[in-house]
This record gives C-alpha cells, structure tokens and sequence, in this order.
C-alpha cells in the first residue's frame, strides 16, 4: 500500500519475514517449513504471544501475501541481485502453499489451528468468531476464506511474472496454469448463483459459508472475480445492509452475527476498504470507489486526520460521526497507508521499472482538488506529479522510465499474454 511512497519499506519487511521464514514442523508455535510468520513479540512480552513462544506462524494469508508483496517491489527498479536473494524464500512460500497450505489437495488454502493456544480463524479476520454462516453459527474447520484463495491467485500470478521476467519459461508456464486452474475452481466452489455473491470461505465439509462479508471485494483486488459476476459483487458491497456511509462493513446488517460494535461482524475497517475501493476501480466501477474514498478520508475529519484501525459500523443516518471502537489501535500500519491507497488507486498510479514506464489516468473526485506529489520515488530518482482536472503532468523522470497515461497492464494480464503466446 505504502509502494509509490517508499517502495524500500516494503523491501525491508520482505527481508525481514524471510530471515524468520519457517523451517521446521512445530505444532506449538504452528511454525511450518516455507511459512511466513503472523507475530513477533520481543523481550519481556515474548511469553503472552500466541501458543506460548516468541515467534508464532498462526496465518494463512501471510505466505502468499509474502510472494505477492516481492512481485509488486521487483517493479519498482531495484537492482537484480536484490531481488534475486528472495526468489528462494518466494519458492519455499510457494512450495508451502501447496504441501502445508492446502492439507486436502482440493486446490483452496486453509486453516485450522494446531494447538488450543493458537487462534482459531487465522485469516485477516481472525477473531474467534470473524467467519460465520448468514444465520450467525460457527463454521467447523478447515475453513478456506475467499480473500487467501485470492492472495494466492496473486502470489501464482507474481510467481510467474517473476520467471518469466528472468526468462524462466518452464516455471513461468507453471504458475500460469496453476493461476488459471485456481480461478475457474474458485468460481464453481465459492460463487452462490441464488444470492449473487461469494461466500465467505468454504468449511471442513466443504460446505459455502454463506454471510455476506467484506472480504469478496479483496478478490476484485486481485482479479480473481468473473467478468459477469463483478456487477452482483459490487451492488451488495455498495448495498445500505453493507456501506454504512462511513465505508464498507465487515459483515451486513442483516446477517445473524451482525453487530457494529464488533471487532469483525459489523465494524468498518479503513484497510479492508481501501483494498476494496483498488478491486472496484480495476474492475471499472469508478463511482463506487470514489464513494468509499470520499467516505473514509471524511472520517478521518473526526479523529485528528487519522484513520484509526477501525469504527464502529453504525449508518451516517444514525450518527453524525462514526463512532470510535473502544480499543482500536491508532496509530495503526494498514491504516495508516490507507490513504496512499486511495490516492494513489484514484490516480491510477503505478509502475513497471523493468518494463520501462510509469502509467498513471486520474479519476479523483472534484472534492479533492488538484494533487501535487513532490520527490516521489521512481527507479533510484525522484520525480514530481501535479494533477489539475485529472490531467497529470509528471517531471523527473530517469531516461529509462517512459510516462504512459492509461492503465498499467496488470501483472495478471502480463501472465496470460506470455501464456498465450506459448499455446500459440
């Protein structure tokens, strides 16, 4: 999220997962050979982290985001060699998702925790009771969320994008067709025709956990969604039961654990929506992403200019401010590189340093103004952006990189372009 920014943040999180990467099977910490961590807790506090040791593994989502997350920085022109001492960590990640992330060899991702000290949902949503079905009951593990199946839709997609680059034809067709094999299983499986949205995850009996959630638009994130089926997602995101006004909820209003005071089942969480608002753009729905721009970045007004980690999920009809959440962290990392997001993603910004250009084709709001950036990172320089009535002009540029207004190709695409060129 923080990429266009300081591209070198996401570079030292990445090298610092992979010296903690998994190497063995340890049932008390959930540590598993390839895996990436979910916590770290140092010194005198390393004795309360989850399941008892310093370093816990408990995530099922921090793997494929870890091979996602390095895709997206070999495109911000670090040297090769840099990116190139990570391959091996992206490769054990890779091979965990498909020995240790998927247990049942059915081709989803899923969890289900290995000691009773652990947490019980280890996806983002990872409150005892973060995933349910429509009428409020508990879902029996292995639960396979719908946003990891996404992640790893992206982390095949960057995996191969990455050898491809490198000339690696062989691994690059592999992952290609793991990308397009996953995303028709993920539209038979999780897509519910009678409600018009994607479940939640899929239970230990491979049974549709059938809540209307948030985390459907993390897969408009990522592509992962059908052409045909985006229009059904997006109306209910952006439906009263589910956009409060303030943002997107968590969970709607009318699903049996609802509650706008919760952690997870009704809150709104600036981060969730901000991903949302980049998978409504990509799938053209610019309306929409503009709302839950202007609605965040309005409650932001609220709290000091800063997003807290979360709000209560009450209707701006009901309140004229969005009610803060009693223990949410603020400062918070993800929401605090919201706003980048939503930025940047209205700007259309991105770049691709290996394939020589920056692309960038503003659709900001009217409310928020012409847009000056100033010293913004770019392939080892720095370069200035200034946006009048969606018109950029870019200055700085190094020699290498080209300006192009319109839509950067997304890795997705790059993959199945190489992809149709091997099958002619």
């Amino acid at each position: 999220m923080s990429l266009p920014i300081d591209p070198s943040l996401a570079l030292g999180t990445l090298q610092t997962l992979a010296d903690r990467q998994g190497r063995a099977v340890d049932p008390i910490s959930e540590e598993e050979p390839g895996k990436i961590l979910h916590e770290v807790r140092l010194d005198v506090s390393s004795a309360l982290a989850l399941g008892g040791k310093a370093t816990y593994y408990g995530s099922v989502d921090a793997t494929p985001l870890f091979v996602m997350v390095l895709g997206s920085v070999s495109r911000w022109g670090f040297a090769a060699d840099t990116i190139a001492a990570l391959l091996p960590h992206a490769d054990r990640a890779m091979e965990w998702i498909q020995k240790y992330g998927d247990k049942d060899g059915d081709g989803f991702v899923e969890y289900e925790r290995l000691n009773n000290r652990g947490l019980i949902n280890q996806g983002w949503k990872d409150s005892w009771d973060g995933i349910n079905f429509a009428d409020g009951s508990m879902p029996e593990p292995p639960i396979a969320p719908c946003e990891v199946q996404a992640y790893v839709y992206g982390a095949y997609a960057a995996r191969a994008w990455m050898a491809y680059d490198a000339g690696d034809e062989a691994l690059g067709n592999e992952y290609a067709d793991l990308m397009v094999k996953l995303k028709k299983r993920f539209n038979e499986q999780f897509w519910m025709p009678e409600r018009g949205y994607y479940a939640v995850a899929l239970d230990g009996k491979k049974r549709q956990v059938d809540a209307c959630a948030s985390n459907m638009g993390h897969c408009l994130w990522l592509g992962l969604v059908d052409e045909d089926k985006a229009p059904s997602v997006v109306e209910h995101l952006m439906s009263p039961e589910m956009f409060s006004g303030w943002g997107v909820r968590t969970l709607a209003t009318d699903m049996g654990a609802y509650n706008p005071a919760s952690y997870h089942n009704g809150s709104v969480w600036p981060h969730d929506n901000a991903i949302i608002a980049a998978g409504l753009l990509r799938y053209g729905f610019v309306d929409e992403a503009q709302r839950i721009s202007t609605a965040l970045l309005a409650a932001a007004e609220f709290s000091g200019g800063r997003l807290p980690e979360l709000f209560c999920g009450f209707s701006r009809e009901q309140f004229a401010v969005p009610l803060p959440y009693p223990t949410a962290c603020s400062p918070q990392a993800r929401a605090s590189t919201t706003p980048i997001l939503l930025v940047t993603g209205l700007m259309r910004y991105d770049a691709h340093v290996s394939q020589g250009g920056v692309w960038m084709d503003p659709v900001l709001p009217e409310s928020f103004g012409d847009v000056h950036i100033t010293v913004a990172p770019m392939a080892g320089g720095r370069i200035s952006i200034d946006i009048a009535d969606s018109v950029p002009v870019v200055k700085g540029l190094p020699e290498q990189v080209t300006f192009h207004r319109g839509h950067r190709p997304w890795i997705t695409e790059l993959v199945e372009q190489a992809d149709r060129r091997r099958k002619g």
